[in-house]
């Protein structure tokens, strides 16, 4: 209350005695501190789920068999996995899975693997949405109608509008900051309906030093003669870093261009080398493609496609 005046002070007083709500640059001003900015909803709580529930085995999927000679000490000679936590797929509310691998024994397996070292979360994008969708396989469609399970969360998370959903989402990202290992990345992918306000949660979570990269992704969209404005064509992946001195980044790399490999020539071996960049004094400069690094990948999609 020391950032408070008297007078301030009796504002809030005289709002609670009287059931009317609290101005609210009067609340942050109760919890001002060193922060510019303070993301504030109905429902905001700092507290998270910290259960730690078993994982049921419902389904086991062979892995593919390795070539007979390669060792293999992940995987029996079946292919079955014989421990460990990859390649799994936990089906339930992510909120509880989360939590138990945050709380529960498999927390020890993933940092003894190293950590958590890349999420990738595609949240729901539009408030109010529903869970009900169209399955195509073989030729064949059918309706997949919301489970009681989902109904109870469109329930909880959309009824009360933004606040819902913001308590939603900071609670799950507080999770996986928490799973999150220290040099590893998360990528969070949403469209312009909540871009703003997850950006807020994500720089309060991570801390806006450990912003990464806005990427935007650019799809095709019609423009109708009827519309009043330019359509929405692109969705937002943010990108954040659990520390700011160490994370793990892997440049990618794409195949040369057709047109570009054409001014190389061949050696005896077989190895492309050109011999007119730069030349010396003395002579010649010969540069071999295979100790260039080549040309980088700068767009997601293309990533997600190779």
């Amino acid at each position: 209350m020391m950032h408070l005046s008297n007078n301030e002070k009796e504002q809030i007083i005289q709002a609670i005695q009287n059931n009317q709500p609290i101005p609210k640059e009067l609340i942050y001003k109760m919890y001002a501190d060193e922060e510019d900015v303070f993301l504030f909803w109905n429902g905001r709580k700092e507290d998270v789920t910290n259960v730690a529930l078993p994982f049921h085995h419902i389904e086991h999927i062979d892995e593919p068999r390795k070539e007979a000679n390669e060792a293999n000490l992940l995987f029996d000679i079946k292919g079955r996995q014989k421990a460990g936590w990859h390649n799994k797929l936990i089906w339930g509310d992510n909120k509880l899975i989360l939590s138990s691998l945050a709380n529960g024994p498999m927390r020890e397996e993933i940092e003894k693997e190293g950590g958590l070292k890349l999420v990738y979360i595609d949240p729901p994008f539009a408030v109010g949405a529903d869970f009900s969708h169209t399955i195509e396989l073989n030729g064949e469609t059918a309706t997949k109608s919301q489970s009681v399970l989902e109904e109870i969360a469109y329930r909880d998370t959309w009824q009360k509008g933004i606040s819902s959903y913001l308590s939603m989402m900071y609670e799950r990202l507080k999770l996986i900051h928490n799973l999150l290992a220290e040099d590893g990345t998360v990528y969070l992918h949403c469209d312009w309906r909540v871009n703003s306000q997850l950006r807020f949660l994500c720089d309060d979570i991570f801390g806006r030093n450990n912003f990464l990269n806005e990427i935007i992704w650019t799809y095709f969209a019609f423009k109708r003669k009827t519309s009043k404005k330019f359509p929405q064509k692109h969705d937002y992946l943010f990108s954040y870093k659990k520390n700011t001195d160490n994370f793990i980044w892997n440049t990618q790399f794409k195949p040369h261009n057709e047109d570009y490999l054409k001014r190389w020539k061949k050696d005896e071996s077989g190895r492309l080398y050109r011999d007119d960049v730069n030349p010396t004094k003395g002579g010649t400069r010969i540069i071999y493609l295979d100790e260039l690094e080549g040309d980088i990948v700068d767009s997601v999609r293309m990533i997600l496609t190779q």
